[in-house]
């Protein structure tokens, strides 16, 4: 009669908690805060993020700086120069009697403008203005690849709190559950139906799953603090989310957009093209330039004349490099070294890409497979401790039996919560392998940082120095 109250108590416990077990909480989509909802947090506000975004507008600035090479350069000079004499003469030639002498003062000034036009330059402005660009482009890809690492942050920090939730209330459960069974066990023991044995193996249960539920409990506080970290609010009211809808129909499919659109490797492949280019602006410290310089003077003095002078000039100058000390040799063999270093990063890039993507698909599809197992082992599990407890009502089975069971069915629960994570961070992972996890990709719904407004801004821009908040 007791064992048949505990079993009853058991089945009570389970069903009215089991149904917060699931990976996320029991919350109205319209009070929940979704995974959309973390990214776009993020997306906004994020530092890493933020910063990724300052470093491409600096970049940006060595397209105008290259673009400069074209330009002329004009600079006013003025000048004021004060003199002042005496002369003495004295008699009989040493000292004595001052015989005659005076004071003699002189003011000059000048003004003049001096203006310099670059004509040829060893195509320095050219490799200049090209390696700027591939620069520029190289950041954008960086940009893209700092916006998917901080999207695939989001989302494994989102399911890591919904599992260690999940895995608490597990725990919880377990431990209602084995201190029901624990009394029980007392009640059974005081009637003489088991054995001190019996509830001594009760006992260290639940104390073992007290424990259990601690680190639990501590691994959730984790979670939350990263995703705090990396969110930018504490979660509330986090629901578990869905596969993506647009993840590839196969491995290669994976494979050639990752190796298309993958952020690393652009940039990778960026930086080698502007690695190409400075073997050319290298080449230019070989070459002649030319250039032309006019200039206006124009300058006065104080003296009794009054005398007033201008001066006009326009000069054409032509340097031809002889022999530099051999420095410009150097850089040129220096640079083609490192053209070749970033082609060879290119290239691992390329291949970090394609390897990206096989693992994640490869994890995408065994976590898939590994929920089927559990789900079917889950169910397994509960059939078994039904029937164990049911053949422990009569005395076939022992409390140590029940208790095993017990166990095995919460390590499957627990190994069913993990996986329902980890398919769905592979997936968030293999997006970001193929380029495909963005602010645009993931339709968030906020506005899109548009870096093509800021460079189109300065690109030609003559004057000005006033920058945008570093928190745009």
């Amino acid at each position: 009669m007791i064992m048949a109250l505990y079993s009853l108590a058991v089945r009570h416990i389970k069903t009215a908690l089991l149904g917060a077990i699931a990976l996320g909480f029991l919350v109205s989509p319209s009070l929940a805060d979704t995974l959309k909802d973390a990214m776009a947090l993020a997306y906004q506000g994020n530092p890493n993020l933020l910063a990724a975004r300052a470093q491409l507008r600096a970049t940006d600035e060595n397209v105008p700086i290259a673009l400069s090479g074209w330009r002329p350069t004009l600079r006013l000079n003025g000048q004021i120069q004060r003199n002042r004499s005496e002369n003495k003469i004295f008699a009989g030639g040493g000292v004595g009697q001052v015989v005659t002498g005076g004071v003699y003062q002189r003011t000059s000034e000048s003004v003049g403008v001096q203006f310099t036009q670059p004509v040829f330059r060893g195509f320095r402005t050219i490799s200049q203005t090209a390696q700027a660009r591939n620069r520029v482009a190289a950041q954008r890809a960086l940009l893209e690849a700092t916006e998917s690492q901080v999207l695939l942050q989001v989302s494994t920090a989102y399911l890591d709190v919904l599992q260690n939730q999940a895995v608490v209330n597990l725990r919880m459960n377990n431990v209602q559950v084995l201190t029901r069974q624990l009394e029980a066990t007392n009640d059974r023991f005081r009637v003489g139906e088991i054995t001190r044995t019996d509830v001594a193996q009760s006992e260290a249960n639940l104390a073992g799953a007290k424990a259990s539920l601690v680190q639990a409990e501590g691994a959730l506080q984790q979670a939350r603090s990263t995703y705090q970290n990396v969110v930018g609010k504490a979660p509330e009211n986090l629901v578990r989310p869905d596969l993506p809808s647009f993840l590839p129909d196969s491995l290669q499919a994976a494979i050639d957009i990752a190796i298309a659109e993958n952020p690393s490797y652009l940039a990778a492949d960026y930086n080698a093209l502007a690695a190409n280019e400075a073997i050319s602006l290298a080449r230019s410290d070989l070459l002649p330039s030319i250039q032309i310089v006019g200039s206006y003077n124009k300058g006065w003095n104080t003296v009794a004349d009054k005398s007033r002078s201008e001066n006009v000039s326009a000069v054409a100058q032509v340097s031809v490099p002889i022999y530099q000390a051999g420095a410009e040799y150097a850089r040129l063999r220096q640079s083609k070294h490192t053209a070749g270093q970033q082609r060879l990063l290119a290239d691992q890039a390329r291949l970090d890409a394609r390897n990206f993507a096989t693992a994640a698909w490869e994890n995408l599809q065994a976590t898939t497979a590994a929920i089927q197992s559990f789900q079917s082992q889950v169910s397994a599990n509960e059939i078994a401790l039904e029937g164990v407890q049911r053949e422990a009502e009569v005395g076939a089975r022992t409390v140590l039996d029940v208790l095993e069971e017990e166990q095995r069915l919460l390590n499957s629960r627990v190994n069913l919560v993990q996986a329902q994570r980890d398919q769905v961070v592979a997936a968030y992972q293999l997006l970001s392998a193929m380029g495909m996890l963005s602010g645009a990709d993931m339709a968030l719904d906020v506005p899109t940082y548009d870096y093509e407004s800021y460079f189109d801004d300065v690109e030609y821009q003559l004057f000005g120095g006033g920058v945008p908040s570093i928190n745009e």
